[in-house]
């Protein structure tokens, strides 16, 4: 018997100064047996980014021909592609060509650098593909946050993200590193 997903619920605040969003989002995500909760933490991260009424998220982990995240028209284009992880540049293309833009959140500090230096070059040619990287350290703090019921807010400003539990007596503040704008 295949084991099932873990579903977690999150109430989350958004504070956007940078687009002028403040909102709040009832989050329904789940989290496929593959999936680490830091993972599963930075597609909620995510969200807050690029936080929109119409930003939904994939249909998982498994699905190859769907982002993590994605918003589009009510003509059923596709505005915004976000994927999380280091994909092979055949994907970035693929969304590239289907999406006005398209976001990178990479993270894994060394096969990073190693994917990076492969696909550098390769992504220049792409003018609506941008690569955010995510740390280590922060991603381990993301799953520190990680439990079946969350609230929790954010606060986005200058391009820098802060998140926060009312559970936890944590504010993690997120480093991100944009590698290619």
């Amino acid at each position: 018997m295949a084991i099932k997903s873990t579903i977690y619920k999150a109430q989350l605040s958004v504070t956007d100064m940078d687009r002028h969003v403040y909102d709040a989002f009832p989050l329904t995500i789940a989290c496929h047996p593959s999936e680490t909760e830091a993972r599963m933490m930075l597609r909620i991260v995510s969200f807050a980014m690029h936080a929109d009424p119409h930003l939904v998220f994939g249909r998982g982990i498994s699905t190859d021909n769907e982002p993590d995240l994605w918003q589009r028209t009510l003509t059923n284009d596709i505005e915004l592609w976000i994927d999380l992880g280091t994909p092979d540049e055949s994907r970035i293309r693929k969304a590239s060509g289907r999406a006005k833009q398209v976001i990178l959140y990479v993270y894994g500090d060394r096969s990073v650098a190693v994917w990076w230096a492969k696909n550098e070059a390769l992504l220049q040619r792409f003018n609506n593909v941008s690569v955010v990287q995510i740390s280590d350290e922060s991603m381990q703090a993301l799953a520190s946050l990680a439990s079946s019921n969350m609230s929790l807010q954010s606060m986005i400003e200058d391009g820098q993200l802060a998140l926060s539990s009312a559970e936890h007596d944590a504010l993690i503040e997120v480093e991100m590193t944009t590698l290619k704008g």
